[in-house]
């Protein structure tokens, strides 16, 4: 069971709110309206994990480890929702997201398959680390630079703890796990041949809902994201070589495997495909 000692490392390195974030270094000069509005739209996309938490129980009904680790997951997810909501309050009042636009990221994901969904969301915390370093990088007012680093880095611990739960399934299922665990890291490190941002809150979930199912089509501005990415933080491709190196080096790890592209990647998937095709019964 991972849940208590995943609990215990989390708690060590937990951030304080008022202590640790320096408010009183706050330089107004330095916060335009176009950079505020980033941080609104952060901060709706954040409060999604509602909705996804509630998805992760539903799907994972059979694991009470990964689902008491949800706990966790989800407090520091709104946790980071909060203090960009914070510093809003704060520093630019009338941007503070309202309880309509928060609440209207909350919908139904329709079901998945439980291991496919984990590699996903592990994906999605390598991506949202880099994204989130490099929105640090881009911006000028100290505060938010800081915020921005600090919720980084629970986004890389989150990544850690989604690892330990795939080093488990690969266990206790072996090539069932290596071949979803495979098939959605080639999906997500091929974000360079898709024309959007590959990440949890930018694919569709919700077949009834289409095409108003993804959590980035819900917020204020549908078309925040890519113009967040591209023209504002610039997440060029050399940050996108770093979340593929790093998605690429993690499955190396977990597989035992090295992985230096994702054709690599995608014949390693091919070939244990393949190999459980050869075990089915005729």
């Amino acid at each position: 069971m991972l849940y208590p000692e995943l609990f215990k490392s989390l708690e060590q390195v937990r951030w304080d709110m008022e202590k640790d974030i320096p408010w009183d270094q706050f330089d107004a000069s330095k916060l335009t309206d176009e950079q505020a509005e980033t941080i609104k739209m952060n901060a709706i996309t954040e409060w999604s994990a509602l909705p996804a938490t509630e998805m992760f129980l539903r799907d994972n009904r059979g694991d009470s480890d990964f689902c008491a680790f949800m706990s966790v997951w989800f407090f520091e997810e709104q946790k980071h929702s909060l203090v960009l909501m914070e510093y809003l309050r704060r520093f630019r009042p009338d941007m503070v997201p309202t309880e309509a636009e928060l609440h209207n990221v909350r919908f139904e994901f329709d079901p998945a398959p439980a291991l496919e969904t984990l590699m996903l969301h592990f994906c999605g915390e390598i991506r949202l680390n880099h994204w989130y370093r490099c929105a640090s990088e881009w911006h000028t007012e100290p505060v938010i630079k800081h915020i921005y680093k600090t919720i980084s880095q629970d986004e890389a611990r989150h990544g850690g703890a989604y690892l330990r739960y795939m080093k488990k399934a690969l266990n206790e299922v072996g090539d069932s796990a290596r071949a979803a665990f495979a098939k959605i890291g080639v999906l997500m490190a091929s974000a360079r041949r898709t024309e959007k941002p590959l990440h949890p809150t930018n694919l569709h979930v919700n077949q009834a809902l289409f095409p108003n199912d993804t959590v980035q089509s819900r917020l204020p501005d549908p078309d925040w994201l890519e113009r967040w990415l591209d023209g504002q933080i610039k997440f060029d491709s050399e940050w996108e070589k770093k979340v593929v190196d790093r998605i690429l080096h993690n499955l190396s790890l977990l597989f035992e495997r090295t992985f230096e592209s994702v054709q690599d990647l995608n014949r390693y998937r091919k070939e244990i495909t393949t190999r459980m095709a050869g075990a089915q019964p005729a």
